[in-house]
């Protein structure tokens, strides 16, 4: 029997714009530009006519990325109907509009095909298909939960304590709540929550949702079901969870030293309240933006740890921004087991793949570049010395919106600058390297290994 050779079948043609990575990036620039039209509409602005494309843009921008970041302040520009605007906009931001897509899906058919899944997947951060429906069911569940709960306690508390009425109090509470738990940093208040700084009931309560929201809500699933077995965890949670703690501390105190005799900041308050307000303030800049100290008040010294802070950020698949607890703690690692001369990266008794030390690695020298470069921009367009700079565009990139109080003032060019650091701090760095590479390739052969002369 004569032999006949079938050529193989070429590869399907992939269109550049169904990658998901492409995919979430695109959701989120449709948000940014449905956002602003809503709110460049005269019935968004108080006062005669309507916003200006920069003000609404950047407002629109900052919310969808959960960023905070403001050219115009929230309660005083904006009319209750650009407040709910807003608002829509940092849930659906911090959520994930992708999330919310699987969500529809699951409850029309029932079920949700592989690619919708893998859509999610890219949003959500899970590490496997088969738990993108639990994962994004638990995300809208715990969410709304959380926020239900912490907006009633601060409703009545506002009630109570500060005779504010009730539906005034019901909208405040809801606002700051969700922004709060979404990490985005808006407030209604023209100081943000300076007025509140001795208050532990605001204080603990927006402090609660900034650390769930942070945790993410794969983490926080894994915790409520195994409790406290460690050994149950996976390495994900336990990395998310100890590198949490240790950052809380760790900035409480750093903030609680280097602002303990700042007579514009911790002198003049009582050792209660200079704890409270170094733990809101050590907690905060991974990726909250809220504040109850006035940043342009606080030492350089305090910026430079809280713009280290806000670049480390928080847990993958939550509603914060920066590199990622986990990428810090991997190189962290890597570093250690270069020192000791291990041959294997080993995190509580489990080896890290290389392949994850190179995304960690990539992850982090984007963010490094990017922040570098903006940097370099904003100080050639801008004089506002560099350490307000840096400080700034690191904040739009880990999604931050503290403030030293230099964004009204910025150049345009300064704010444009801001908007797109913003959107590829929320998308994520690496996501938006896919998003802009043509298409993967397959490598089918490699070079001979050489070894060039590092350090």
């Amino acid at each position: 029997m004569r032999s006949v050779v079938v050529p193989a079948a070429a590869p399907a043609s992939r269109s550049p714009m169904r990658h998901p990575a492409r995919v979430v990036a695109g959701a989120f620039a449709v948000a940014i530009v449905v956002g602003t039209s809503l709110l460049l509409l005269p019935v968004a602005r108080t006062g005669p006519g309507g916003a200006t494309l920069m003000e609404a843009g950047f407002t629109a921008t900052s919310a969808v990325t959960v960023t905070g970041l403001g050219i115009v302040d929230t309660a005083g520009h904006w009319t209750g109907f650009g407040e709910a605007v807003i608002l829509v906009l940092i849930q659906l931001g911090g959520l994930g509009i992708m999330t919310f897509a699987t969500l529809v899906l699951v409850g029309l058919s029932g079920r949700v095909g592989l690619r919708n899944r893998l859509l999610a997947q890219q949003e959500v951060g899970v590490l496997t298909l088969g738990e993108v429906r639990r994962v994004v069911r638990g995300v809208v569940t715990l969410s709304l939960g959380v926020e239900a709960v912490i907006s009633l306690l601060l409703t009545a508390w506002l009630v109570v304590r500060y005779d504010e009425p009730f539906f005034s109090a019901l909208w405040l509470g809801l606002f700051h709540t969700v922004s709060a738990f979404n990490n985005a940093g808006f407030a209604l208040y023209p100081d943000n929550l300076i007025r509140f700084v001795g208050d532990p009931v605001v204080n603990l309560s927006i402090l609660t949702c900034i650390v769930l929201g942070g945790l993410g809500v794969p983490v926080l699933a894994e915790v409520v079901r195994d409790r406290l077995h460690w050994t149950k965890w996976t390495l994900h949670t336990r990395i998310v969870v100890v590198t949490t703690a240790i950052l809380i501390v760790g900035g409480w105190l750093v903030v609680w030293v280097f602002e303990w005799t700042n007579s514009r900041t911790l002198g003049p308050m009582s050792v209660p309240e200079k704890a409270l307000a170094s733990l809101f303030q050590g907690i905060s800049p991974r990726t909250a933006g809220f504040n109850t100290l006035d940043y342009a008040d606080l030492r350089e010294s305090t910026w430079l740890v809280t713009i280290a802070l806000m670049f480390i950020g928080a847990a993958p698949a939550s509603t914060g921004g920066g590199i990622k607890v986990t990428t810090f703690a991997v190189l962290g690692f890597v570093i250690l087991a270069e020192i000791r001369g291990d041959p294997d990266v080993n995190l509580f008794q489990r080896r890290v793949p290389t392949a994850a030390q190179r995304q960690a690695l990539a992850i982090a020298l984007i963010g490094v570049g990017l922040i570098f470069g903006c940097t370099l921009i904003l100080e050639i367009t801008g004089d506002f010395g560099l350490a307000r700079t840096m400080f700034e565009v690191t904040s739009a990139f880990a999604t931050v919106g503290l403030s030293t109080g230099i964004t009204a003032a910025l150049s345009t060019v300064g704010k444009v600058l801001l908007v797109l650091i913003m959107f590829a701090g929320r998308v994520g760095p690496l996501t938006v390297a896919t998003a802009l590479a043509l298409r993967a390739r397959d490598q089918r052969y490699r070079f001979a290994e050489e070894r060039p002369l590092l350090g």
